[in-house]
């Protein structure tokens, strides 16, 4: 699955991908690079030199790469990291809602702070375009469907609320500033390389395993899912649209599903219709903090870069299901990955 539109000829382009060593990143990673550009991944340091997600790459295409092992938190690191490049796309962030509840100020830290030292090196660097990385979550449970851009924003979570803050601090900086920030707001994005964290693979890796019972959270809240080449191809639109600099733009698919339907399906597209699909009370989310719905109004990516998804959600469950299959090791299916 591969997206292909890329919306402009990236090749020859100088590019930061922050947070290159996550899920999106890496594959946004992986298609800049083979769109031609000059990529500059920034990989959170561990002592390991561990690449995160990259380490999944095709190994032409990490060769092409330049690997920084740095940190959005430390802003020497961002200025140097940034410099010299024309474009940022910034995905490094805490994203795990539920370790949010635990380490709330480590998402400011990461996510506020951090995008704070993204967007004041790229200011004075003189970056022709920032994308920054939003999250559908800002908008809390809906108070209307499908969700449009202008529909408020609610903190029903510690990372909610980081994320809040980090994209409040790239609107001040276009409005202050003249930076040309665009935001891209993804609502949730699913596939191949996915952490154990998430629901999809929480489930196919339960069902993959041959657990008769899978186990989750609450099996009411509706989502709305994207397979990340689509994720991605809104990322490359976005980042090349001059319509959607100082403003926020969603992507999502525009079709939600509940939870435990989903389980459902992801069983059947398994092979193992039969699995029981249980509620599992340590993985339920704080009442007043659960987002209930979650569906994308995406007529603003179509009018401003021409964006739309092209992946099915039974395509792109069976990717899901196919990586998990081949990765099972990577799971630990019987514990609750916070």
């Amino acid at each position: 699955m591969t997206g292909l539109t890329t919306h402009e000829d990236w090749a020859g382009r100088r590019v930061l991908v922050t947070g290159a060593g996550g899920f999106i990143g890496s594959h946004l990673t992986e298609r800049l690079v083979r769109a031609g550009a000059e990529v500059r991944a920034m990989v959170r340091y561990t002592g390991r030199s561990d690449l995160g997600m990259l380490a999944d790459a095709d190994p032409e295409v990490r060769r092409a790469i330049e690997i920084v092992h740095s940190d959005v938190t430390d802003p020497f690191a961002v200025r140097r990291s940034v410099d010299g490049c024309d474009t940022v796309f910034h995905l490094a962030a805490l994203i795990a809602i539920p370790y949010s509840y635990v380490a709330p100020a480590s998402y400011v830290a990461t996510n506020v702070t951090g995008t704070l030292n993204v967007l004041e090196a790229a200011r004075d660097l003189g970056v022709r375009r920032v994308v920054h990385t939003s999250t559908s979550e800002t908008y809390g449970t809906a108070r209307y469907t499908p969700i449009d851009e202008q529909h408020p924003l609610q903190p029903q979570s510690p990372y909610s609320a980081s994320k809040m803050g980090a994209d409040a601090m790239a609107e001040s900086f276009h409005r202050s500033f003249g930076l040309p920030v665009a935001i891209i707001r993804p609502f949730n994005t699913y596939g191949p390389r996915q952490s154990a964290r998430a629901v999809i693979p929480t489930i196919a890796a339960q069902v993959v395993a041959g657990r008769d019972r899978i186990a989750l959270g609450d099996l009411r809240p509706i989502r709305d899912l994207t397979h990340v080449a689509d994720t991605v191809a809104g990322f490359l639109a976005v980042g090349s649209a001059d319509a959607c600099v100082g403003q926020v733009t969603n992507v999502g698919n525009g079709r939600g599903i509940a939870i435990g339907d989903l389980a459902r399906l992801i069983a059947e597209v398994a092979g193992r219709p039969d699995v029981d699909i249980v509620e599992d009370a340590q993985r339920l989310r704080p009442p007043e903090s659960e987002v209930f719905e979650l569906v994308a109004a995406t007529d603003r990516a179509r009018e401003r870069c021409g964006w739309r998804p092209t992946v099915s959600l039974r395509d792109g469950l069976a990717d899901s299901v196919g990586y998990v299959r081949s990765h099972l090791d990577r799971f630990d299916v019987d514990r609750y990955a916070v």
